[in-house]
């Protein structure tokens, strides 16, 4: 099994991913965790590293490149990262969790220690820069959910709530049925005369 993990900074997607893991007994890959790690190596924070990214298309193309051949060449596993969905089409599930700005912030400023205002600047510069960066580099249209086979507004739930929910779908979830058909609680919307 294959899931991918994505959202924008400060939803919950290291959390979700490690939990779905654990709870699924998958492997579980960060893009965060190396991206960050290629910026530390390099001596600039994240959001520096993002920017440079704009001018430097390789880092980008270098940790993508990554992240598709571990997609690609390995089952049993969690793939997360901003754009995971879009580097691994034949997931088995793909996931999108978000939740509002200031709730990512707040997230953020706690996990990083600097002020929620800070944070949120910062947030929003990323977003940006990465934003960007997919649409020029790829043409991903960073915003479009309609590849995701579940999207989550993390603000929402505790993350045990998430990790239960999403749990629950992905153990529930059935390939077999037809991508066309929408159901709500086993009744098939489309022959309902709405």
């Amino acid at each position: 099994m294959l899931l991918t993990v994505s959202g924008p900074a400060g939803s919950g997607k290291s959390t979700t991913a490690a939990g779905l893991a654990e709870a699924l007994d998958l492997e579980h890959v960060s893009g965060g965790d190396i991206f960050r790690e290629l910026a530390t190596e390099r001596g600039y924070t994240p959001v520096e590293f993002n920017e440079l990214a704009e001018e430097d298309e390789r880092i980008d193309r270098d940790l993508d490149q990554r992240l598709y051949e571990i997609a690609r060449d390995r089952d049993g596993l969690v793939l997360e990262s901003r754009l995971a969905g879009w580097l691994a089409p034949d997931a088995d599930f793909r996931l999108w969790l978000d939740a509002p700005v200031n709730v990512r912030a707040a997230r953020i400023a706690d996990r990083e220690e600097k002020s929620i205002e800070r944070a949120r600047e910062e947030t929003l510069r990323r977003e940006r820069s990465e934003r960007k960066r997919y649409s020029d580099y790829y043409e991903i249209p960073i915003d479009d959910l309609s590849i995701y086979d579940l999207v989550v507004n993390t603000a929402r739930w505790t993350a045990p709530d998430v990790l239960a929910i999403l749990t629950t779908a992905i153990e529930r979830y059935d390939p077999a049925v037809d991508e066309g058909r929408y159901t709500i609680n086993g009744v098939d919307l489309d022959s309902l005369d709405l």
